[in-house]
């Protein structure tokens, strides 16, 4: 079972929403991310936040639809999207995928990335979904499977502190129990060579930020007109 939350960020692809969620999938919404499901026609289980994203008539609407309101008051530690992610937890899913975390707010762009590394939910499969992109964090001792497309972006930057014991295998850039330092940008736009690709992590944390490429593929399964300069192997 996974869950499904929607933050008060931008999306890009409402479609791709729709085509994600399962049947046995929980929905959840962080305060206006609501707004996402209402403009679709779904019914979250949950709205989490302090409800100053929403109108009375947005949540005298959510009301009527049974979802059940959890509000937090404005003057809190915790942003909305923290707190239900705190509840996303309690449901001990195979992952969660959030949409809309990001946007124009850098500050809570990047606050809400890095929720990923909150002490809390070392446990939680967490993967931030915005349009083609995935973001999620790999921990130190943990390894992970990437499927995709070849020619699909795959950037590996450390958190937190250098990253080390990194093998990984179905990419252009190879690193066989390598090191990437942390405030530097070698682990950025790598490349799969396949369907699939992964990524073992010794120590450290790593932001994984997978691109898709949905481009037509060459008879080699390369994608079209993919224009690449030189670069030093990893």
């Amino acid at each position: 079972m996974r869950v499904i939350v929607c933050a008060n960020g931008e999306l890009p692809n409402p479609r791709k929403l729709l085509e994600t969620i399962g049947a046995k999938d929980v929905l959840l919404a962080a305060d206006g991310g609501a707004r996402h499901y209402l403009q679709l026609g779904l019914t979250p289980r949950y709205v989490i936040g302090d409800f100053d994203s929403l109108s009375e008539v947005e949540i005298q609407q959510l009301q009527a639809m049974g979802v059940q309101l959890e509000r937090h008051p404005r003057r809190k530690d915790e942003t909305d999207l923290e707190l239900t992610l705190l509840r996303a937890r309690d449901f001990q899913p195979d992952a969660v995928l959030v949409f809309g975390a990001l946007g124009g707010r850098w500050d809570m762009t990047l606050a809400n990335l890095l929720l990923a590394a909150h002490p809390a939910l070392v446990q939680v499969d967490i993967r931030f979904m915005d349009g083609q992109q995935e973001i999620r964090l790999l921990r130190g001792g943990q390894t992970a499977a990437i499927n995709g497309n070849p020619g699909d972006t795959l950037s590996l930057i450390p958190l937190g502190g250098d990253a080390g014991g990194i093998t990984t295998q179905g990419l252009e850039y190879v690193l066989a129990d390598g090191v990437l330092t942390f405030g530097t940008a070698r682990g950025v736009s790598n490349v799969l060579t396949g369907a699939q690709a992964s990524v073992e992590l010794g120590e450290g944390m790593l932001l994984m930020v997978h691109v898709t490429d949905d481009r037509p593929q060459t008879t080699d399964g390369r994608p079209r007109s993919v224009v690449r300069g030189p670069r030093s192997p990893h």
